[in-house]
């Protein structure tokens, strides 16, 4: 066996009660966010559950839910941020509320850019403030390196997959392989790319799957990386309504 791996889904954001497709957009945890945050770490010090790393985007409302529910657990633990754990780059879609651009282009062309494996919505130009090339933080990182390619104007569940597994393989894999118990704190998207690799889930399949928030999903993995066990924890109703409700959002009803 390796170390334990839980994923952790940002608690909610404000674009998030807004409805608002939010992307690589900076945003803060709600009040009910902070809650979610700081209740996933509760969950998981009561289970017993300790860290010897975490893992979160670049984003605020991974990063302060990482913050909030290692301090509900009582851990001073390295944490490692990455690009690569953003949540899925949305395009022009961005800042758009969900309800008014399924009016604006059908409920089937919006679906179809929201949930489908590879199909992205429309890019933004490389000069719009919603390009991460005009972002401070990510012009640094390409003064250290980056090649400015790879910072998306738009994103497919396929294209998130691809940005992701490098960072697993690279980064996470050798720490799990090293028996060290590493939790990674990022967003639906990055998420859900993670988990299709996991567990196998088909491209056909991946389209209903749906991550809540502020939930731990906590993997025991062999030493060839195989699932042995996964789970959501706390209390399994509560769990359940998340899912719905953020299946829900996901489909577009009511």
């Amino acid at each position: 066996m390796t170390g334990t791996l839980v994923l952790l889904r940002h608690g909610q954001s404000t674009w998030n009660e807004l409805n608002l497709f939010t992307g690589w957009h900076d945003v803060e945890l709600t009040e009910q966010g902070v809650r979610e945050a700081t209740a996933a770490g509760v969950t998981m010090k009561e289970a017993g559950l300790s860290f010897d790393i975490a893992h979160t985007s670049l984003l605020r409302r991974a990063t302060e839910t990482n913050r909030l529910a290692l301090a509900a657990m009582g851990l001073a633990i390295p944490v490692e941020q990455s690009w690569r754990l953003n949540e899925r780059h949305y395009g022009a879609l961005q800042g758009l509320d969900k309800k008014e651009t399924t009016l604006r282009h059908g409920a089937e062309q919006t679906m179809v850019w929201r949930r489908s494996f590879d199909v992205p919505p429309p890019p933004v130009d490389r000069s719009s403030p919603e390009h991460p090339a005009s972002h401070p933080q990510y012009q640094q990182l390409v003064k250290q390196g980056l090649d400015p390619a790879l910072l998306p104007a738009t994103e497919c569940l396929a294209d998130v997959l691809e940005r992701v597994l490098p960072y697993w393989n690279d980064v996470i894999t050798p720490q799990l392989l090293a028996n060290q118990h590493v939790l990674v704190t990022a967003h639906g998207n990055s998420l859900r790319a993670l988990v299709m690799h996991l567990e196998g889930i088909t491209r056909e399949d991946i389209v209903e799957f749906n991550i809540p928030t502020g939930v731990p999903r906590k993997y025991q993995l062999s030493k060839a990386l195989s699932v042995q066990s996964v789970d959501y924890m706390g209390d399994q109703a509560a769990i359940a309504a998340a899912a719905e409700a953020v299946a829900k959002q996901a489909s577009g009803k009511p």
